[in-house]
C-alpha cells in the first residue's frame, strides 16, 4: 500500500490475470476500439503507427484479418490514457510523474518475490501444434514498418531462458524481450544485445557447442511482458518478482520439449531451440530509437518445435515507433521509477524526482531532481544516474535540476538547464560507455567490430550552491496568485 498524496490511503491492485481480462478492463474504461478486415501487409502497422503518439488515442484490437482463421486476433497500444494506470494496477487519476513514483514504491527484486507454482494444464494447451504440423505463417504476423525487413511475430513478446545445466548461472529463468522475426513456416530470429541475460545464455550454448532451449510467449499479461524488459538483476526471475507485484503466485505449466516454463493462460507461446553457429538476416526494423536497425545485421536461427495457443488467439503488438510513442510512454513511467531507486540506493540523498523523457525513448535524456544538500551533490546524481544499472544502457544525456523544476516538463527542463547551467563549467562528458546496438550514432565501422559505446554528456542545471542565496529568484507565480486568476479570468481560455 502506498499514500495518496490528495489524502487517503492508495491501494495497489492488479485487476486482470491474463490478456482477456485486460480487454475486458480496457473496454470498461471506454479505451479499446475494435477493427475488422484490416490486413497484415500494410493496415495493422499503419493503423498502430497512427494511435500510437497520442496518449489519448485507444487501444486497438485487430479481428478478421484476410488470410488468417476467423478469431485470430492483433491487440495494439495498450499503454496510455487510464488504462496505463489499470495496467500498472493503479487508480487513474494518477499523473505520470506519480504513476511511476508509485511504481517505484510498489516494485521489488530483492524483496516481496513470491515463486510462481507449477500446474499440469491450463488454457494455453488448447490447441498442441509440433513436429511437422508447425505452421507460425496461421497468425496475423504484421509488417509493422513501411521499411522492415519482414513480419515481426514477437513485439509485445518475451523469451524465457535458462543458464546450462551445471552452469554457476543455472538455477533461475530469465524473461527478456526480444524482438522476434517470422523467417518462414517453421523458424524464427531474435534479438538479443550484447550483456542482455538471453544474449549471455545463449553465449554459454555456443561455448559448448549446443542448441539452446527457449520458449517465446507473444501473447500474455501484459505486467509480465513489462517485467521481461525491465533491468532485474542476476539470479533472480521475473516470474517471482511478478507474483510479488500480484500479490499471488503466476500459475506456470512447462514446454513439453525443453520443460521451460510458461504462464498457464498466455494467449501463444512458440517452443524451440537456438542454433549455436547457424546466423540468418534480421531486419531492418523500426527501433525504439525511431531509426531503422541497419541492413545486413544477422541473428542465431531458432528452430521451432511447438506451437500452443488458445482458442482464438491474440498476438499482443508493443511496437516502436518514431518518438515520442506507445513504447517511450511505458519505458518512461518504469524505466524512471527503477532509476530513482538505484540513485538512491548508491548512496545520492534527497533525489525527489526522476524523468526519463519519452522523446529519447526513455533511455537517451534523464533528468534528475534534487534538494541540494551540499557542494557537489548535482555531479554525483548525475554520474550515478547515468553508469548505475537502470541507467547506464543506451544513455547519452543526464541534466540534474533542483526540485523547483518539474523533470517531466520538457520545456521547464530546458528552461533550468538554459538559465543554470553554464556551458563551459557545468558540463561533463564520459566516453567509452555502454550503448545499444539501435543507437545510429555508432560509427558502422566500430558497429561492425561490436565496439558499441559512446559518449555521456552530464549537466548540472542546479542553482550555483556556493552562491544559492544571492541566484535571481524565478518570476512565478504562487499557488494562490494561480488559483484566483483562475477564479476571476478562466473565462479567457474557453
Amino acid at each position: 500500500m502506498i499514500e495518496d498524496k490528495p489524502g487517503g490511503n492508495l491501494r495497489h491492485s492488479l485487476p486482470y490475470d491474463d490478456l482477456r481480462d485486460w480487454i475486458a478492463e480496457a473496454e470498461r474504461l471506454g479505451e479499446l476500439r475494435h477493427v475488422t478486415g484490416a490486413n497484415w501487409q500494410e493496415e495493422i502497422g499503419m493503423a498502430a503507427e497512427l494511435v500510437s503518439h497520442s496518449d489519448n488515442a485507444p487501444a486497438v484490437l485487430f479481428d478478421q484479418v484476410p488470410g488468417c482463421a476467423p478469431g485470430f486476433r492483433v491487440l495494439t497500444n495498450i499503454f496510455g490514457a487510464k488504462r496505463k494506470n489499470m495496467t500498472l494496477g493503479f487508480p487513474d487519476h494518477l499523473g505520470k510523474t506519480e504513476l511511476s513514483d508509485g511504481y517505484a514504491e510498489v516494485y521489488s527484486h530483492d524483496s516481496g518475490l513470491i515463486p510462481p507454482v507449477y500446474v499440469e494444464d491450463g488454457p494455453v494447451f488448447e490447441n498442441v501444434i509440433e513436429g511437422d504440423a508447425v505452421d507460425l505463417e496461421i497468425f496475423p504476423t504484421p509488417v509493422w514498418h513501411e521499411g522492415d525487413g519482414g513480419r515481426y511475430i514477437g513485439t509485445g513478446s518475451y523469451n524465457v531462458t535458462r543458464a546450462p545445466e551445471g552452469d554457476p548461472d543455472d538455477g533461475w529463468y530469465n524473461l527478456g524481450c526480444y524482438r522476434i522475426m517470422l523467417r518462414d513456416s517453421k523458424s524464427v530470429t531474435f534479438n538479443t544485445a550484447p550483456g542482455k541475460h538471453g544474449r549471455i545464455h545463449h553465449e554459454k550454448y555456443i561455448a559448448r557447442g549446443e542448441p539452446m532451449p527457449v520458449v517465446m510467449v507473444l501473447g500474455g499479461d501484459p505486467m509480465t511482458f513489462f517485467l521481461g524488459g525491465s533491468e532485474v538483476p542476476d539470479g533472480v526471475s521475473e516470474f517471482d518478482v511478478v507474483g510479488g507485484l500480484r500479490g499471488k503466485p503466476l500459475e506456470l505449466v512447462r514446454g513439453r520439449h525443453t520443460g521451460l516454463p510458461f504462464p498457464a493462460n498466455a494467449e501463444i507461446v512458440l517452443e524451440g531451440f537456438v542454433e549455436p553457429d547457424t546466423l540468418v538476416p534480421e531486419g531492418p526494423f523500426g527501433d525504439w530509437t525511431g531509426t531503422y536497425t541497419e541492413k545486413g545485421r544477422i541473428r542465431p536461427l531458432t528452430r521451432v518445435t511447438a506451437i500452443y495457443h488458445r482458442n482464438d488467439p491474440i498476438l499482443l503488438g508493443f511496437t516502436p515507433q518514431s518518438l515520442p510513442d506507445e513504447y517511450s510512454r511505458y519505458r518512461a513511467v518504469t524505466r524512471s521509477a527503477l532509476l530513482k531507486r538505484n540513485i538512491e540506493a548508491a548512496g545520492v540523498p534527497d533525489v525527489t524526482s526522476v524523468w526519463a523523457h519519452e522523446v529519447g525513448g526513455s533511455h537517451m535524456l534523464l533528468a534528475i531532481a534534487i534538494k541540494q544538500r551540499y557542494p557537489g551533490h548535482a555531479k554525483q546524481a548525475g554520474h550515478v544516474a547515468c553508469q548505475c544499472h537502470a541507467g547506464a544502457y543506451g544513455g547519452k544525456w543526464v541534466i540534474v535540476v533542483d526540485d523547483d523544476i518539474n523533470v517531466a516538463d520538457l520545456d521547464e527542463l530546458m528552461w533550468a538547464t538554459l538559465m543554470r547551467a553554464d556551458p563551459a563549467t557545468s558540463i561533463d562528458f564520459l566516453t567509452n560507455c555502454w550503448t545499444s546496438p539501435a543507437d545510429p550514432r555508432v560509427h558502422p565501422d566500430e558497429r561492425k567490430k561490436g565496439n558499441l559505446t559512446n559518449s555521456r554528456m552530464i549537466i548540472d542545471a542546479c542553482i550555483p550552491y556556493h552562491w544559492r542565496d544571492e541566484f535571481p529568484a524565478m518570476n512565478r507565480p504562487s499557488e494562490d496568485h494561480v488559483r484566483r486568476a483562475r477564479e476571476k479570468f478562466s473565462h479567457l481560455l474557453d
